[in-house]
């Protein structure tokens, strides 16, 4: 028993695997050629496929029963085997402890596989939990024959039934419930109850009760199927919620005053069996087979209908080699998917749901012994077959892999295609049959659909179509097949994409001369624009718009190919379109919209004879866009030749150009001045003074400029031009033209120039009195200008005029002159005393002198300070004159630097040079010789560089003068030490 279910031996299969595949060899027959090539690489597996059980039973089995990947056989006389197929290794095989001679009867396994009934033929009934070993007695089932129970899918769980049907030999349903926990002190029977609730009846008498199944549907209602061996029996009520605990009894209540809604066959082979499918997403079953005397009835289960929960009701009729009335009749049935399998007492049959034809059929040897019960699985879907020496499975493998064939054959194209999906070949197939299907129907347009998703050949369907004259369909065809075609199928991409531009062309052209068919013009009007501007297709139709225009021009639809261009995005050949058309409007709403500076370029001269002022908007609207520049030709050719409105609107623009987008261009500012010299006079000055007075600030061309002005006598405008040219005396001399307020504006201009300036006053003064003769006005020159002297001017008086004219300005000039001289003589007075007091200090510092301790030391290195030469500073600070050095160098410039270090090699060279021309003498001798006559040279020199390097290093105390402010945001170490100075730290 240790290696039961480890092993399987592969039955003899071969022989309906052949016939299978020739069967379906002989369906393929017939079928339009598609373009794929169906190889297999290894011989597919049948969807029956039959193991042998490597188990050997000690006893003879009676009975079996498999639930929920639980098994239970009954053995012998008094034996009950239990295994879990999880654990298939570990059987449990319990004895019933029975001492008479009655036998099993049948065994009831629910869908949890946890409670056990065990009918006896001596009209008994045992019950074992999954979970105890003790076989214990339902007292008040006895005398009673069980041949069929109910199982609640709903309330049953592992330690309680909840409330079930049972069908007795004798016609009656019962309705019980069993708890496999220990009972209270007085009652330990496992069966709760056992009442009555309906009994069945066929040709006025009781019939045993050969199935029942209890089903629950929609808003609490309820369907519960029963079976004899002739009729069928349903029962349909509602059970009040939350009362599902209480039974079944109010349900067949419901009925008790109506007839019971049954089916009844006049075959009787002695029992009757009911087998149902559910699929692996649903809880409740969804078709139902039940084999009887007349065949097997199958159908669908439909919980919305009110009356009868049985629709698409079919009878399979027994075939030749079944006969009801000997032994060879059928034993059991299983429904499967789309099948349905009946044991006969030496084969298996599975006979297809949807065509009612035998598949497949299975021959046992003798030698296994007589099939006596075939048990579905609900759990795992298997399939269990025993004899009494043997058990055998039946795996079921896609079965669904054949079905499309026959929805197809049935016209069930849709079907068809459900079940074919992961198989490109086979939906070819049905798509192909669809297409031909929908052709022969005169369903052109279905049909020409289908046919775009096949394999077949692209040239027959489309002859195929244009022979029956359906260009909507041909259409339609190749709409389909082009959305099927990969990006890199540039070849038939275009080829679909002229020959339906073609077909467009021509239907529109059949409708617009139809007056009758207006709206159905605009409906396809609007569909061969949605094909023009499809996305996906947007590179083939710019590769080979050329063609496409062509297409549109020979069939003279216009509107669709200005359309066109637009979505290409050809927007020259839609303006050039409007401007032909005389639409100017149009053309500059294309221009706008699309803002393409190129087309503004070419186009802008014809707009702008026609809608100047809507051109110059636009363009306004454009703003940076544009370069005014490659615009002026454009301009400057109609503000000659043109209107009043094209010259405003030309002057408009160069305005914005030049005020609102700053624009430096020379030429724009050039061609601006022109059109205010012959046009606007009135804004040229304007224009001038804004544009500035300095040349740097200046965008046009000066000397055009003076020469445009001169041109047309706009003399203000060239003093202007003339003053920011720095040509002062032409400015001044064009100026007393026009006004001698003017001229003597421009003569203050060279401020730098006293010499210049003097010279344009004197113009101005000669002026005045030799042209204009006026003395008062030359009187005010003087007073005006700060650099003449009535000396000057005199000269330019005739010789007889009085000088009672200007005596003010003689005696003015006088009093200045003696005002001068006095100043001169106070600041030579505050020199000389300044001096006096310089002298006063320098004598003082002479003789001021500072003490120092002999205990004193040096402010930077503190150590005494008379060992070395010092320096004492009058705030108090004392330095070795080396250590000063130190100190103050890393302070001074590089230059600064460099100065010292020079001066540090002169005064040392000047050392060795003095020690040169001296012997060696004693050190009081040498002290006093350097204080002597012998010294006197070499010592000046010395005393000039020592007094040098004070002035670079003693000019002031290191500690509290500038140095050390300016030092203040030094870091206190050199950045470039810092790592060193860090490291030596750690």
């Amino acid at each position: 028993m240790a290696s039961i279910l480890d092993e399987y031996e592969d039955s003899q299969n071969t022989r309906q695997s052949v016939q299978q595949h020739s069967r379906l060899a002989a369906a393929n027959i017939g079928i339009t050629h598609s373009g794929f090539v169906n190889v297999r690489l290894e011989e597919e597996k049948p969807i029956f496929n039959k193991q042998r059980i490597d188990f050997t039973p000690p006893e003879k089995i009676n009975h079996f029963a498999v639930c929920n990947n639980q098994l239970c056989m009954s053995l012998g006389k008094d034996s009950i085997l239990r295994i879990d197929l999880a654990k298939p290794d570990q059987p449990n095989q319990i004895e019933m402890g029975r001492k008479d001679d009655s036998k099993v009867h049948k065994l009831f396994l629910d869908p949890t596989g946890s409670h056990l009934l065990i009918s006896l033929s001596s009209s008994e009934c045992l019950y074992l939990n999954r979970n105890t070993q003790k076989v214990r007695s339902l007292s008040r089932w006895r005398g009673h024959l069980i041949e069929s129970v109910g199982w609640n899918k709903l309330l049953g769980v592992e330690a309680n039934t909840g409330p079930i049907l049972v069908g007795t030999g004798q016609g009656t349903i019962f309705e019980a419930e069993i708890s496999a926990t220990e009972g209270s002190l007085f009652n330990t029977n496992p069966d709760q109850y056992f009442r009555q609730v309906h009994s069945l009846e066929e040709d006025g008498k009781p019939a045993p009760v050969c199935c029942l199944e209890v089903e629950r549907g929609l808003e609490n209602k309820y369907f519960i199927i029963a079976t004899t061996r002739k009729r069928l029996f349903q029962f349909v009520g509602k059970v009040a919620e939350g009362s599902e605990q209480q039974g079944f009894g109010s349900l067949f209540a419901q009925n008790q005053d109506l007839l019971p809604s049954f089916q009844e066959f006049p075959v009787n082979m002695g029992y009757s069996e009911i087998t149902f499918y559910t699929s692996k997403l649903r809880s409740s079953p969804k078709a139902f087979a039940w084999m009887m005397g007349n065949g097997v009835l199958y159908g669908q289960l439909d919980y919305v209908r009110p009356d009868s929960l049985l629709s698409d009701v079919q009878v399979w009729e027994y075939t030749a080699d079944i006969d009801v009335d000997s032994t060879n009749k059928p034993i059991s049935i299983v429904l499967t998917q789309f099948h349905f399998l009946l044991l006969l007492p030496d084969r298996v049959k599975a006979i297809c749901t949807l065509n009612g034809q035998v598949v497949f059929e299975d021959v046992f040897p003798d030698k296994f012994g007589t099939l006596k019960k075939m048990i579905k699985d609900p759990a795992g879907g298997l399939v269990w077959i025993y004899t009494e020496r043997a058990v055998f499975r039946y795996h079921i493998q896609r079965e669904a892999r054949d079905v499309w064939q026959m929805y197809m054959s049935m016209s069930k194209f849709d079907l068809a295609k459900e079940y074919c999906r992961d198989r490109p070949e086979c939906m070819d197939m049905v798509l192909a049959r669809e297409a031909e299907h929908c052709f022969q129907n005169k369903r052109y347009l279905e049909s020409a659909k289908c046919y775009a998703l096949t394999q077949n050949y692209f040239e027959e369907i489309a002859l195929k179509f244009i022979e029956a004259k359906q260009e909507d369909a041909l259409k339609e065809f190749l709409l389909k097949k082009l959305n099927n075609l990969k990006a890199s199928e540039r070849t038939q991409i275009t080829l679909l994409v002229t020959w339906l531009t073609e077909l467009y062309l021509n239907r529109l052209g059949q409708l617009e001369n139809d007056d009758s068919a207006a709206t159905l013009f605009q409906e396809m009007r609007g569909q061969f624009r949605n094909f023009l501007s499809s996305a996906k297709h947007k590179e083939c139709f710019f590769n080979n718009r050329t063609t496409i225009y062509d297409l549109l021009a020979s069939h003279g639809n216009v509107d669709d190919m200005v359309y066109f261009s637009v979505v290409m995005q050809d927007y020259e050949r839609v303006i050039s379109h409007h401007c032909q058309h005389d639409d100017y409007g149009a053309a500059l709403d294309v221009l706008s919209k699309h803002c393409d500076e190129k087309l503004f370029y070419k186009f802008s001269p014809v707009l702008m004879q026609h809608i100047p002022k809507k051109v110059v908007d636009a363009w306004i609207q454009m703003g940076k866009r544009l370069d005014p520049k490659k615009l002026i030709p454009a301009l400057m050719n109609y503000s000659q030749m043109g209107s009043t409105q094209q010259i405003n609107e030309t002057v408009r623009y160069m305005e914005f150009c030049v005020y609102q987008l700053t624009v430096h261009e020379e030429a724009i500012h050039n061609y601006l001045l022109s059109l205010y010299a012959k046009y606007k006079p009135e804004s040229l000055l304007r224009y001038l003074e804004q544009a500035g007075t300095h040349a740097s600030e200046i965008h046009y061309d000066l000397k055009y400029a003076l020469r445009l002005c001169a041109e047309h006598g706009y003399l203000q405008a060239c003093v202007l031009v003339y003053k920011i040219m720095g040509l002062y005396e032409e400015a001044v001399d064009l100026a007393l033209q026009v006004d001698v307020d003017l001229a003597k504006s421009c003569a203050d201009l060279p401020e730098d120039d006293e010499e210049l300036r003097k010279k344009l006053w004197l113009k101005i003064a000669r002026h005045v009195v030799q042209e204009e003769k006026d003395v008062k006005k030359a009187m005010n020159c003087l007073s005006s200008c700060n650099l003449l002297k009535i000396e000057d001017i005199l000269p330019f008086f005739p010789d007889f005029v009085t000088i009672d004219h200007f005596k003010e300005a003689i005696c003015g000039s006088l009093e200045e002159y003696n005002q001068h001289i006095e100043e001169l003589k106070q600041e030579m007075e505050e020199a000389t005393e300044s001096a006096k007091r310089i002298r006063e200090d320098i004598q003082e510092m002479r003789n001021k002198y500072g003490v120092v301790e002999s205990q004193e030391k040096c402010a930077a290195c503190d150590f005494p300070l008379l060992n070395r030469p010092f320096y004492l500073f009058l705030c108090g600070h004392m330095f070795h004159y080396d250590c000063l050095i130190q100190e103050v160098t890393p302070h001074l410039s590089a230059f600064k630097q460099n100065r010292l270090e020079e001066l540090q090699k002169k005064l040392a060279a000047t050392a060795l040079a003095s020690k040169s021309r001296h012997r060696p003498a004693p050190k009081e001798e040498a002290d006093t010789a350097s204080l002597g006559k012998g010294g006197v040279g070499a010592g000046t020199s010395r005393e000039t560089i020592k007094s040098d390097i004070d002035d670079v290093i003693a000019s002031e105390c290191v500690y509290c003068g500038e140095l050390m402010i300016k030092s203040i945001d030094k870091p206190f170490i050199d950045p470039q030490k810092f790592e060193e100075e860090k490291s030596s730290w750690l």
